[in-house]
């Protein structure tokens, strides 16, 4: 005899179980989602539905766009949601998951599926099952985020008649995952079970209940003891601060406080640009070895005596150790501790770090020894230099580029939040002074997985967290032609969001970055294409600069609020090239096995 849950467990407490769709609107409130990114579909309509009226549920051009959105959010908001239908919403996001996966980012991944009720001996839509075959696969979104790594899991409805389901408890093990781990999610969900009862979930009071266990660790004493110890005998010290700490504002922020009570110099990873303000006189910029540009490179390199380093990655990206050239000077300082964080959230640096903050208040009130910062390393003293070197009327390029934006920003009211595109565009910008803004960060790029096709889906999301806090901080996306055709169709929803968003276009018609020959392939526009038409489409204003006066003029025209482009004519030449991208190309053709490259290389380490 079969049992109905009212029947098992009585009428009151059935009457008080939620709706799955309910319940996940509840789950993405808890963890912070104020809005999900997605496309719609038929076997994902039950859960926009279910979802609309508790978060904003936002349309992309696109799902790869929507999970590019949704990976943005997650850097500036802490979590980030992509919402599309089955397989073929889904499978196009796996571009998006990788570059989560690389980068750290909880983003849950929400896909509709078919209903339980609909499983049958027959191939539905939108299911991947070749018509000659003898089985159907219903699962290849599920394998294809499992073989990145990503937990991913579909939710399972009711088993017994008299028990309900705990899908939402399923949902809530995943999100708490993402959390936890700072890892993606993938979580696929029939449409018949939106509309069922699950088991009512209690949530703990907080985010911070979730962590579970404290740290389980010991020794914090003794590693912060010996810190303390090379700190007093240093004369010249340094904290070098990684790109773990981008989502920890608190233990960033405490650390920066730290270095201002002991007038310590510190510098971050590349991977890490944005994420401090490098107008602080404390702040030695941006480092990467031989292709670093930052005002601090001669301290880090020829004076810093004892080096601190926090929040690094455990296993080394040739992006960001100086692609392998063995010419990061961090990497190899004889006088170093490293506190790279091996436990959920940081705890371990936390710990390492409240024991240093009170060993050295004890030892600033028993001392006043301030390390001071060579000249050399102060980064306001490069805009002073770049501002009186600037010449109106030259031409312009990526090889001057950052410097006539950094000057253009100094004007401004508010400074910018950069959006750099993946290619030239994205290392030309690495010498742009990235300041403190209101959204915490100042520079969003994905440089690890290095998708390209990022800077329009990013800015959406950099641009609605704006919005939500009530800032008119602009943004300033760069790049190149190629890599803006790949997102073009993104502009529809800059338009709908009446997004301060300034576009530079640098335009030369090709892919040049790595570029090896001259196949078609690395041919990316059409001579007779106008971008400033196309910006005009979507209700913004097209401009052109050839000159530095002319783009310093037209930024402080567009910083002002719309969606505007400037198209910069750029040439593929090598001296107008960023000097990063041409130590780039070395390094590329080097290890494509060019001879000539190989030389330049070889030249460029020996010369470190």
């Amino acid at each position: 005899m079969t049992s109905s849950i009212q029947h098992n467990f009585g009428k009151q407490y059935h009457d008080s179980l939620p709706q799955l769709g309910h319940s996940l609107a509840q789950l993405l409130q808890f963890f912070g989602a104020k809005r999900l990114y997605g496309v719609g579909g038929d076997f994902v309509a039950n859960l926009i539905n279910a979802l609309e009226p508790s978060l904003t549920v936002l349309p992309s051009s696109n799902e790869m766009h929507a999970g590019f959105s949704a990976c943005a959010q997650a850097e500036v908001a802490g979590l980030g949601v992509c919402l599309t239908t089955y397989t073929v919403g889904s499978l196009p996001c796996i571009s998006a998951a990788a570059l989560a996966r690389t980068e750290g980012l909880p983003v849950i991944f929400i896909s509709g599926a078919p209903g339980e009720n609909e499983i049958a001996q027959h191939s539905l839509h939108h299911t991947v099952h070749p018509h000659t075959a003898w089985n159907t696969d219903l699962n290849a979104a599920l394998n294809a985020f499992k073989a990145l790594g990503i937990r991913a899991e579909r939710l399972q409805g009711q088993r017994h008649t008299g028990q309900p389901n705990i899908a939402a408890e399923q949902c809530l093990a995943l999100m708490t995952h993402a959390y936890l781990h700072r890892q993606p999610v993938y979580i696929e969900i029939p449409r018949d079970l939106v509309q069922q009862p699950t088991q009512a979930l209690s949530l703990p009071p907080s985010l911070d209940s979730l962590q579970g266990q404290h740290l389980n660790l010991s020794g914090a004493e003794l590693i912060a003891a010996n810190i303390l110890d090379k700190l007093s005998k240093s004369k010249a010290p340094l904290l070098f601060l990684g790109e773990k700490l981008r989502l920890n504002p608190d233990l960033l922020a405490r650390l920066v406080k730290l270095c201002h009570q002991l007038q310590l110099p510190y510098a971050v990873t590349w991977f890490a640009k944005g994420m401090v303000d490098e107008s602080d006189p404390l702040c030695l910029g941006c480092y990467n070895g031989v292709f670093s540009h930052t005002p601090g490179k001669i301290y880090i390199e020829t004076i810093a005596d004892y080096v601190l380093e926090i929040g690094t990655a455990i296993f080394p990206s040739d992006t960001n150790n100086a692609f392998g050239s063995q010419t990061h000077a961090i990497d190899k300082h004889q006088n170093k501790t490293m506190l790279k964080g091996t436990t959920h959230r940081e705890q371990d640096i936390i710990a390492v770090v409240t024991l240093l903050e009170l060993g050295l208040q004890h030892r600033l009130e028993a001392t006043t020894k301030q390390p001071q910062l060579s000249a050399q390393a102060a980064p306001q003293d490069a805009v002073a230099v770049m501002g009186a070197n600037i010449e109106a009327q030259q031409s312009l390029s990526y090889a001057n580029l950052a410097k006539v934006i950094n000057i253009a920003q100094a004007t401004l009211p508010q400074p910018y939040v950069f959006i750099p595109e993946i290619g030239n565009a994205f290392f030309a910008s690495f010498e742009l002074n990235t300041l403190s803004t209101e959204l915490g960060r100042s520079f969003l790029a994905n440089p690890w997985y290095a998708a390209m096709g990022t800077s329009l889906p990013y800015a959406r999301a950099v641009a609605d967290e704006l919005a939500y806090i009530g800032s008119q901080v602009p943004i300033l996306i760069i790049t190149g032609d190629g890599g803006f055709n790949f997102q073009a169709n993104e502009l529809i929803n800059l338009q709908k969001q009446h997004a301060n968003v300034t576009i530079l276009y640098m335009r030369n018609n090709v892919f040049h970055l790595g570029k090896a020959g001259n196949a078609p392939i690395y041919h990316c526009n059409a001579e007779g294409f106008d971008p400033k038409l196309l910006i005009q489409a979507y209700g913004g204003q097209g401009h052109y600069c050839q000159t530095q006066a002319q783009l310093i003029q037209t930024l402080q025209q567009t910083a002002t609020g719309g969606l505007h482009l400037i198209e910069i004519p750029t040439s593929v030449e090598t001296q107008c090239q960023s000097d990063i991208s041409r130590k780039l190309n070395s390094y590329i053709g080097f290890k494509n096995g060019d001879p000539v490259a190989s030389a330049q290389w070889q030249a460029l380490c020996d010369q470190a």
